[in-house]
């Protein structure tokens, strides 16, 4: 009896752990504008032209050739940015997940070369984020507006 007790009392512990966590989703961002010629790379598949209104996922890429540009949406429960992708970058949205319970968003952008201009409304908790990595940093942000360059290596 008591090694049923024990089992129905772990049973209970675990179940409680489990429903304890916080449960992240993704969350999207959205092609508001497009101008010349830009390419999304969805996942690992193949290059295609952008178009207004494409859904972007965790883990896209968005590039921009010369005299191109893309606007992105990128959404939350209480977090909206507005990112323009420059002519001749290529961007990855590296994370876009939330906690609806807890009301936070992670945000990564991995601009591997180009430049992003971004205008981010004020993170509603301490514990979301913002952020831009590049090859030799991560910005992080709490609501503004701000732009981002990485050149070529020479």
């Amino acid at each position: 009896m008591k090694m049923i007790s024990m089992i129905l009392i772990l049973g209970m512990a675990v179940s409680f752990c489990v429903t304890g966590a916080a449960e992240e989703t993704p969350r999207v961002a959205t092609i508001i504008e497009t101008s010349g010629k830009v390419n999304i790379q969805m996942g690992r598949g193949p290059w295609m032209p952008a178009k207004v209104g494409m859904i972007l996922n965790q883990g896209d890429t968005v590039k921009t050739m010369s005299d191109s540009f893309a606007v992105l949406n990128v959404d939350g429960t209480a977090e909206t940015a507005s990112v323009e992708v420059k002519e001749n970058s290529n961007l990855k949205l590296a994370m876009l997940i939330q906690d609806k319970e807890a009301a936070t968003q992670n945000t990564l952008l991995d601009l591997s070369i180009g430049e992003v201009l971004i205008k981010a409304k004020k993170l509603h908790s301490d514990k979301s984020k913002f952020e831009v990595k590049t090859p030799t940093s991560i910005v992080g942000v709490r609501g503004t507006t701000f732009s981002v360059t990485v050149e070529a290596l020479e």
